[in-house]
Formats: structure tokens, C-alpha cells, sequence
């Protein structure tokens, strides 16, 4: 069911809604938490409602969205009320503000939150430069970010460390989960050896990538690089290298991964990539401050850079070695040419190994021109000279 109060205030919000409960029956008071939904009115807010009807499946709770419209309108207020089978396991109410009210969300919010019960915030789309400043972020004891919406993720990421408080989370964190349990499930197998390094490999504006090479990081204590991939969807592989060998979990497709370990057959795993739902789902399970994520932004400066760079560190690398090796041969083939001439110069006319070089001899002995027999002689010394066999004896 859907009822909709246009030009409305939230005090006739709540007396429609504590109406709905006698008639309908729907209790409030079954609902486990408030969730506000912050973004901007249009498409965006539908999608954020129906990720919200699918967790609260998991999670009864009033979902409370506010939708900001042109703040150049009149100050007005639309409400929308949504219940049964519309709002699934939950009641939803969608604040449509315009105007002024469009910046005073916090006020529209307070008069609709369930008593008693926790307020969770959760901006799908634009996030406020520091949430827990926010005057929303302010009533919520958690706040729900999504890197991954953002301009530049991992400039986002860099931000959330810096202004990170207890509570605060993003949905590019919980995407890690699943990659979590499987690299610490093949950690747990034999042989139990130290990793010495590791390698991420993702898309450059996967923030889920970054984040996940700095759990590494702060986990491992291990030198940790980020690769980007130029095929694939989000993170695409994981190496940890060991004295053994290497374990690999990779994920070309985004679907299905494959783990390499030494010693044990490759195994075949499903690794999806998450739905906003299922993020959603696991982040309202827990209310209190996420440590792990707290220490993985605060290890972001300990991941090394892309491939980009590292690949072009290499190439200048060969160029240079290629380079100095050439400039040494040419050194070389000059200082050796130099060393024979002295030998030359030095040795006397009738020793220098110069057979069929009759420049050097008429310059150095003033020798006149040889004979036919002398040159045939010399012709095969040339010969005998090709052939390998030592001819200094013959010219002599």
C-alpha cells in the first residue's frame, strides 16, 4: 500500500502512520532499528529503497529516506508512506524536500525516529565530507558510505582515514568479506610458513582493491603492491608469496575464482560479486565500531603503487642496462682497437701478423708491390687463417 501526502508537515506523517497501525495492524514497535537514507531525489532513491526492502527481510526496521529536490522551489514537504507489500519487511516513508528544507533533513527526521531503538545512516550516492559531523551522521550510530559512488574511490578512501570516527563504515569494505575468509582459509593449510609479500591485482577505480591490499598490509606486516588489471571486474586476483610457493586466488570473470596452492589441486570456487543488498544486509547486523576496518584505513599508506608505474620502473630499467651494456662494448671494441695498434706499431715488420694487409706493410717497411707467388701465398694464408689453423709460422 502506498499513500502519499503531498505539502505535508511531519506531524500529519506520524498521525497517518499511528493511524495505519490501528486499522492495518502494522506494530512499530516489532522494528529493530531506524535506517535513514540520505540522497537525492529521482532515480537514485528508488534503487537505495529497494536495497532497503530487501535487507530489512533480515532487518524489520523503519526506513526513513530523504530525498533532496531543486533548492531553488518553494520550501515544501511531500510524503510518501509505504507498507505491505511495498515496503517488505519494513515501513517505508520517503521525505521529498524542496527549498530551504531540502539542507534540513536532520529536523525532518527526528520527529519520525522509533523510540528506543538505533539510528542507522546510509548515504548511497553523495556523502557528506565528514559523516560523523554530519547533522544526520550526529543521530546515527552508524554511518554507511559507499566509496565506490564517488568521483575518484581511492582519493575517497584517503579521505575517510582522515576523518574516520567510530561508527563510520563503507560498503567497499564489506565487498572484502568474502575475499577475507578464503586468503585466511588458505593461510590455515599446510605449511604454515611466513608470507614474504603479497600482490593485489583490480581495476584502478576499484576502492575495494585498495582496501584490500591494505588489510593485507596491516594483517601481514608484509610488503603489499597493488596492480591494475586491464581486464576483469573489481578485484581480480591475489598472490601471497611464500618460501614454498605462491598462493593464488583469481577471479577473472567475477563470478567464479580459482585457488593455487603448492601441493594441493586447484579448487574452484564461487566468489560473486556482492549486491548492495547483501552489503547492506551484513552491515545492519552489527552496531558497534568496526576495528579491523579502522586499521585497514589507517595501513592505505603502506600499499605501494600500480602497475603503471612499476611497469615503467622495469622498462627504463632494461633501457638503461641495455644501454650502458651497449656503450661498454663500443668501449671496449675502441679500447681493444687502440691496443692493437700499439701491438702493431711496436712488433717488428716482419713478425706483425698482417699477412694480406698490404697497406700496413708498405706503410711501416716501404716494401715494393709482392709478386704473383706473393700473393698467392698470402691468398692462402687468408684461407688457412678462416680455417682456424695457425699461419704465423708460413708468413714468417
Amino acid at each position: 500500500m502506498i499513500i502519499d501526502l503531498p505539502s505535508t508537515t511531519t506531524s500529519k506523517v506520524n498521525k497517518k502512520l499511528v493511524e495505519l497501525r490501528e486499522t492495518g495492524g502494522a506494530v512499530a514497535l516489532g522494528r529493530v532499528l531506524t535506517l535513514a537514507i540520505i540522497t537525492d531525489d529521482g532515480a537514485q532513491a528508488e534503487e537505495a529503497i529497494a536495497a532497503a526492502n530487501e535487507a530489512s527481510r533480515e532487518h524489520p526496521c523503519r526506513v526513513v529516506l530523504i530525498a533532496k529536490g531543486a533548492r531553488r522551489a518553494a520550501a515544501r514537504l511531500d510524503a510518501q508512506i509505504r507498507i505491505g507489500g511495498d515496503a517488505g519487511a519494513s515501513e517505508v516513508i520517503m521525505l521529498r524536500l524542496y527549498g530551504p528544507l531540502a539542507d534540513e533533513g536532520a529536523s525532518c527526521l527526528v520527529p519520525l525516529l522509533l523510540p528506543d531503538a538505533p539510528v542507522v545512516a546510509w548515504w548511497p550516492y553523495e556523502t557528506p565530507k565528514v559523516p560523523a559531523e554530519d547533522p544526520i551522521g550526529r543521530l546515527a550510530h552508524r554511518r554507511i558510505t559507499d566509496a565506490k559512488s564517488e568521483r575518484n574511490p581511492v582519493k575517497a578512501l584517503e579521505h575517510r582515514a582522515a576523518v574516520y570516527a567510530d561508527g563510520d563504515t563503507d560498503l567497499a569494505w564489506t565487498r572484502l568479506t568474502s575475499w577475507r575468509a578464503l586468503l585466511a582459509t588458505a593461510l590455515d593449510l599446510p605449511p604454515h610458513e611466513k608470507v614474504e609479500s603479497a600482490t593485489v591485482t583490480g581495476r584502478a577505480d576499484s576502492p575495494s582493491t585498495t582496501l584490500l591490499a591494505a588489510w593485507l598490509a596491516s594483517a601481514l606486516g608484509v610488503p603489499v603492491t597493488r596492480v591494475r588489471a586491464q581486464d576483469g571486474q573489481g578485484i581480480v586476483s591475489v598472490v601471497l608469496q611464500r618460501r614454498s610457493g605462491q598462493i593464488v586466488l583469481e577471479r577473472p570473470n567475477g563470478q567464479f575464482a580459482t585457488l593455487t596452492q603448492p601441493g594441493q589441486p586447484d579448487r574452484r570456487l564461487t566468489l560473486h560479486r556482492r549486491s548492495i543488498r547483501d552489503c547492506l544486509i551484513e552491515e545492519l547486523r552489527r552496531l558497534d565500531p568496526d576495528e579491523i576496518y579502522s586499521q585497514t584505513l589507517q595501513a592505505l599508506p603502506k600499499v605501494e603503487g600500480g602497475s603503471a608505474g612499476a611497469s615503467t620502473s622495469r622498462r627504463g630499467t632494461g633501457s638503461r642496462t641495455r644501454t650502458k651494456t651497449a656503450t661498454a662494448g663500443k668501449s671496449a671494441g675502441r679500447a681493444g682497437g687502440k691496443t692493437t695498434a700499439r701491438t702493431a706499431a711496436a712488433a717488428p715488420a716482419a713478425t706483425s701478423p698482417v699477412a694480406g694487409t698490404g697497406t700496413t706493410r708498405s706503410r711501416r717497411t716501404a716494401e715494393p708491390k709482392p709478386s704473383r707467388r706473393g700473393s698467392t701465398a698470402a691468398a692462402r694464408s687468408r684461407s688457412r687463417a678462416k680455417n682456424g689453423e695457425d699461419t704465423a709460422g708460413e708468413q714468417g
